[in-house]
């Protein structure tokens, strides 16, 4: 038909097809609306934050209650003190001589665990000699739900943690419906009965004094629209909720919508659905809430600021007792359940302040997640992190490095500076795995974000193992060219490279003439290491460091022996860890397992711990290292009161700008650093302003006696041999790599040369040890 036929045409003509072209237009917007709404409805159901776990702690014999926090820890994972003796999931009680703590059902890094009640029973000085379950039967270890440690919560503040229907209790379903929609399994998303009785109701009051939205229209205002009052909205409200009911079951539509409630505030984050709220509120799962608590979630619906009971109790009280009178109304509860419910306080979860701890960790992970999977992954795919971080280690961690920080202050006034103060930072590993169990960068996260613990730095005397280690490793099956016995000259001596000569100095500008390796090493002699690093070759030293996992530019120059490049905490922790696990090289890790809403779990790096030194070799340094904390520079850590095996190494740069610490046991590598920001010097070495932190750690994670000790494996003899220092001979005792001890009466000194020798890097990687 043409443009002028149609003019032509009569009126009827021109209805039909308008009528075909409003009917068309009705089914494309229908269409293009039902996409839009399908897919947010869907979304709904794996949008929520994805939450960060510390690791979960295990309870076994002999541990102290009291010293590894166990209240603090129960307390912030959401448990609450028991009323009486009858002790629910949640809950725990402090008796006599025991605890009782009914455990929840919980996922962990090595997956689920199934709720129990678990007596743990203490000896006279509040040590653990027992653990058993309620029917008496005897545990030997006991693994506690880990604590939320962060969240990746989107910029809108929203939070939530979704629940299947099936979860809900029925009286939490009956006292949301019989409050908000009682209508709601009669009617299509529109309810035209209400809607008169609620016309009619605000007619009378001359106000609004009663709604007539269904459950399906709030849910549609949560989901889909703003909070615009045109009528427009409304009636574009009314279409989606019709098409909600046409496309999904009722209880599809009451599960997204209790899980996208509004229920209240927590400081900035935004409090959805009842699943967060039974734990914000209570400290419970939702399947663990009981009548009382259900009628208070319940009556927050209508006006979460006006009924939180954190704010406003007695209104909370009120409103609780009236949705519990309209139950007994619809005769959803019984007389008796009503008359306990409306006698029961509130009893709320106590406030516990978030907390501020492994904020340096958490925004490490962040950035590291956010380049592996995404923001909108981390903020709406609800996974689960559970990472490798020790809470209470963490902790104990943050409250000694701001003590020292703030000792130091006090004793020294040229240290305080208000514009840019003295800094700390701290690193703890597990040796073999090389898994962070404590990340400090800074004294206040919140006042500086920046990561110290991850900043470039002069490492100074702490690089010094690594050359020893290159001396004292037996290379592609050849012996080592040096023992620890071997002696070395503590002189002066001028090294003259292309426009620059230098002249090392020790750091106490004095010399000794002639010393062993070892004394070099404990004494933290800078000169005779020097000679060292020439003699085996800086391309060896390099090669060393790379093996040991040191990613950091490292250039071969003389000065490399005493740490002149700059490298971060982390990966200096993880050299040392290498040392700790005598010989095991592993990645890094942050996380042991992420897992999905559906259970299933992100495949994680398959990079495994790699023997990359032989024990024997590893175990001359560590001697070394002993030595060092017995007789050398680190022997503030006894007078500090920690006497357990250690092993360990100062360090500081020129002026005393940078002041390091990193020791270890065959449990923990704990490394510490204090300094500057600014170009300014600390004015003190090692031992006085980092040594202490790691001392005062390792004496609260294992005690002023420590446990594991060092032992030497095998491939290890111990001689006691003759050497010559000075002309004179001097009878010791010394460990050795089988076959490799001096047969002589007398050593021969062995001249080192000035000189780099000709050297290609150490290439062989060794095989597991059997």
């Amino acid at each position: 038909m043409t443009i002028i036929g149609l003019k032509r045409s009569n009126p009827l003509t021109w209805v039909v097809v308008l009528l075909l072209f409003g009917i068309s237009a009705g089914v494309w917007y229908w269409n293009v609306l039902g996409t839009q709404v399908e897919h947010r409805f869907r979304a709904y159901q794996a949008s929520a934050p994805s939450r960060i776990y510390a690791r979960a702690p295990v309870l076994h014999r002999g541990m102290d209650v009291a010293e590894s926090g166990l209240a603090l820890h129960l307390d912030r994972a959401g448990y609450r003190i028991a009323s009486n003796t009858e002790v629910s999931s949640g809950e725990y009680l402090i008796g006599t001589g025991e605890w009782t703590i009914g455990i929840r059902p919980f996922v962990h890094a090595n997956g689920p665990e199934a709720g129990r009640k678990v007596i743990v029973h203490l000896d006279g000085n509040g040590r653990i000699s027992g653990l058993s379950n309620a029917a008496g039967n005897e545990l030997g270890t006991v693994r506690i739900e880990p604590a939320e440690i962060g969240a990746f919560i989107p910029a809108d503040g929203k939070d939530s943690i979704p629940v299947r229907l099936e979860e809900v209790p029925e009286h939490l379903i009956n006292a949301v419906l019989v409050t908000e929609d009682r209508r709601f399994y009669n009617h299509n998303g529109i309810d035209l009965r209400r809607i008169a009785g609620a016309l009619l109701a605000n007619l009378s009051n001359r106000r609004i004094v009663q709604g007539a939205s269904t459950i399906t229209q709030q849910l549609v205002k949560n989901l889909y629209l703003t909070r615009e009052r045109t009528l427009a909205r409304k009636a574009r409200e009314v279409l989606i909720a019709w098409m909600l009911e046409l496309r999904h079951s009722k209880q599809e539509i009451l599960e997204a919508y209790l899980n996208v409630l509004y229920l209240g505030q927590d400081g900035a984050t935004a409090i959805h659905g009842v699943g967060l709220a039974a734990h914000y509120y209570f400290g419970k799962n939702i399947q663990d809430l009981g009548l009382p608590e259900a009628a208070m979630l319940a009556g927050l619906i209508r006006s979460p600021s006006n009924h939180t009971p954190l704010r406003h109790p007695e209104a909370a009280h009120e409103r609780r007792n009236f949705v519990l009178a309209q139950m007994l109304q619809q005769q959803n509860i019984t007389s008796s359940e009503y008359q306990s419910a409306v006698e029961s306080g509130l009893d709320l979860r106590p406030p516990f302040e978030r907390t501020e701890s492994a904020s340096y960790f958490v925004d490490y992970l962040r950035k590291e997640l956010t380049r592996r999977y995404g923001n909108e992954t981390l903020e709406k795919g609800g996974l689960s992190i559970y990472t490798t971080l020790d809470l209470r280690m963490q902790e104990l961690a943050e409250r000694i490095l701001q003590k020292r920080l703030e000792e130091l202050e006090q004793g020294t006034d040229q240290l305080k500076d208000d514009r840019s103060p003295m800094q700390g930072a701290m690193v703890v590993l597990e040796p073999r795995t090389a898994q962070i169990l404590v990340l400090i960068g800074g004294r206040d996260y919140k006042q500086s974000p920046f990561n110290r613990a991850l900043a470039m730095r002069q490492p100074g005397s702490i690089f010094k193992p690594v050359v020893m280690l290159t001396a004292l490793a037996r290379r592609n099956g050849s012996d080592p060219a040096f023992t620890l016995a071997s002696v070395l000259k503590d002189e002066p001596f001028l090294i003259t490279v292309p426009n620059i000569k230098w002249e090392p100095m020790n750091h106490d500008k004095s010399f000794r003439g002639e010393v062993t390796v070892r004394e070099a090493l404990e004494r933290s002699l800078n000169v005779p290491m020097v000679q060292l690093g020439a003699a085996v070759g800086y391309t060896q030293i390099i090669s060393t460091a790379r093996r040991m996992g040191i990613t950091s530019p490292l250039e071969p120059v003389p000065s490399l022996p005493i740490g002149s490049f700059e490298v971060t905490m982390l990966e200096m922790a993880r050299a040392y860890a290498v040392l700790a696990s005598g010989g095991i090289r592993a990645p890094l890790r942050s996380i042991l397992r992420i897992v999905k809403p559906d259970g299933s779990s992100f495949r994680m790096s398959e990079a495994k711990p790699f023997r990359i030194f032989r024990s024997a070799e590893i175990y001359l340094v560590t001697s070394a290292l002993q030595g060092a904390i017995d007789r050398g520079t680190s022997t503030h850590l006894r007078d500090l009161g920690y006497f357990g095996a250690a092993a360990g190494k100062t360090g500081s740069t020129n002026r005393f700008r940078d002041a390091w610490f990193i020791g270890y046991t065959p449990e923990i590598v704990v490394g510490g650093w204090v300094g500057f920001d600014v170009s300014r010097d600390l004015g003190m070495a090692g031992s006085e302003a980092a040594l202490p932190i790691g001392a005062d750690f390792m004496i609260g994670v294992l005690g002023r006696n420590g446990a594991a000790r060092f032992t030497p494996p095998a491939g290890i003899e111990r001689v006691r041999v003759a050497i010559n220092k000075g002309g004179t001979c001097h009878h010791l005792h010394e460990f050795f790599l089988s076959g490799t001890a001096p047969q002589s009466n007398c050593l021969e000194q062995k001249k080192i040369h000035e000189t780099q020798p000709t050297a290609q890097p150490v290439k062989d990687v060794l095989q597991p040890e059997s």
